[in-house]
């Protein structure tokens, strides 16, 4: 009988940890996911920036050209 409750013992405690590494799980993929929509938008950002860097170059040599 005592083997058969450590059994049962042991068991409810694979259980645990089975539900404990799912729940973890989930929120490891819900924070990649936030990451990677982070992700995205500080790319997006970055390329506007650059954009709008490239366009005051431009104006600024096209300024120098128009004044030499």
């Amino acid at each position: 009988m005592d083997k058969l409750q450590a059994l049962e013992h042991k068991l409810d405690s694979l259980i645990q940890q089975c539900q404990q590494l799912a729940a973890d799980n989930r929120a490891l993929r819900e924070q990649e996911s936030e990451w990677q929509r982070e992700r995205q938008r500080l790319i997006k950002n970055n390329e506007v920036a650059r954009s709008r860097v490239e366009t005051m170059i431009s104006r600024l040599k096209g300024l120098s050209q128009e004044t030499s």
